[in-house]
């Protein structure tokens, strides 16, 4: 079987055929690309990296005791909440976000609180933080710079391992440049449902990017789109491709997790869902105490390992999946599928399906993890589609 990786010279100006009908769908980049207004979709690497390095320029934290923490509110301006820190001179205003953690505090409800005049919130908040037990908690406070005013932008425990988010950019720049092309990694193209084709010479615009940032968060999404990974033949003969991706995620306001995921997909659709997505790995770092030094010592060069490394043990992985053979008659795909707890109507879909695909019944490891993922696409309900393409994972992992 000819496995081989493919160099961008072979890259054509009309695409790459490629079969999404195989492999997983991941809908996580959708989900941020329908998401995210047009203020929070940047066009480069260099552009997204300013403007959250220029915001943690601005930014100080400091550790406070609640109960010295002072609301304050006019009649004059119901919609203003202030607060005062012990030895500052001016105030900060919280944002959306940080309101919510401070609320958490003194055990009241955001919710409700946002609904009243901000004078009444505030002698709610003011009597929550001083009769609820005084806890130390570390601020995130950054200068706007546009009206000079500081805001308020997080709200947590004081030994919160912050990242900041220019920090996860900029190891991503060491890797991917300026995310446009100038190295191997840039923002994907799009498949043509019409053709099959997976074009990746496509514009970076703001609605074509898939570079975000909003003042919780930060979410990257890049692809090595110009040297497609041939793994094996299509039933009609046609190469097998992949390429490899990447998206990672970070929030210096406590809103999410630190983490990285890494796979190798067939398409990205205009839509931003990733298609044919095969060896999913995912990591993930809370914002503990350590946070800064796991992010140094395990996030990053994992990232940088996963841009360098070489595909053959992905390719190799196919092939052996192919060539394993584990069923050759009904009896031995329905005792297989059974072993692995699947019910006798699953069983009987998973193998429909990969007789009308493959134009046989399947016979190999390979063949029944893409009769699984299939079977997952069909799930409405995100558990149980997660436990279907986990279990895929799993049988294709026994030959790896």
């Amino acid at each position: 079987m000819n496995m081989q990786a493919f160099g961008s010279a072979d890259a054509t100006a009309a695409g790459y055929k490629v079969d999404v009908s195989r492999g997983e769908r991941v809908a996580r980049v959708s989900s941020e690309w329908f998401s995210r207004p047009d203020d929070q979709r940047f066009l480069s690497l260099d552009e997204l990296a300013r403007s959250v390095r220029q915001r943690s320029d601005r930014s100080r934290t400091r550790v406070v005791e609640t109960a010295s923490i002072q609301v304050e509110a006019s009649r004059n301006d119901p919609e203003r909440l202030l607060l005062m820190f012990p030895g500052s001179d001016a105030p900060v205003a919280p944002t959306h976000w940080s309101f919510g953690q401070l609320a958490a505090q003194a055990t009241a409800p955001a919710a409700y609180l946002r609904q009243l005049p901000a004078p009444l919130a505030a002698i709610n908040l003011q009597y929550g933080l001083s009769s609820s037990r005084s806890e130390h908690i570390k601020t995130l406070e950054t200068v706007d710079d546009t009206d000079g005013r500081t805001q308020l932008r997080a709200v947590t425990g004081p030994d919160y391992g912050r990242i900041f988010d220019h920090e996860l950019v900029e190891a991503v720049q060491r890797i991917a440049g300026n995310g446009t092309g100038d190295t191997r990694w840039k923002v994907p193209g799009v498949l043509d449902w019409s053709t099959g084709i997976y074009n990746p010479h496509v514009d970076i615009s703001r609605d074509t990017t898939t570079l975000y940032a909003s003042d919780r968060d930060v979410f990257l999404f890049l692809v090595d789109d110009l040297n497609p990974i041939e793994a094996g033949r299509l039933p009609d003969g046609s190469p097998d491709l992949f390429f490899r991706g990447f998206y990672c995620w970070n929030s210096e306001v406590s809103a999410r997790t630190l983490g990285i995921a890494s796979f190798y997909l067939r398409a990205v659709c205009q839509n931003r869902n990733l298609w044919g997505v095969e060896d999913f790995q995912e990591i993930s770092i809370r914002h503990s105490k350590y946070a800064a030094n796991r992010f140094a010592h395990e996030a990053a060069p994992a990232l940088l390992n996963f841009a360098n490394s070489s595909a053959q043990p992905f390719i190799n992985g196919i092939r052996q999946a192919r060539e394993r053979i584990v069923a050759r008659s009904d009896e031995d795909r329905s005792q297989f599928l059974k072993a692995r707890g699947f019910s006798r109507s699953e069983s009987a879909r998973i193998i429909e399906t990969v007789l009308a695909e493959e134009g046989r019944p399947p016979e190999s490891i390979f063949d029944f993890v893409q009769g699984i993922t299939a079977l997952a696409r069909t799930k409405t309900h995100q558990d149980v589609r997660l436990d279907l393409e986990t279990r895929a994972k799993r049988l294709l992992d026994r030959v790896h």
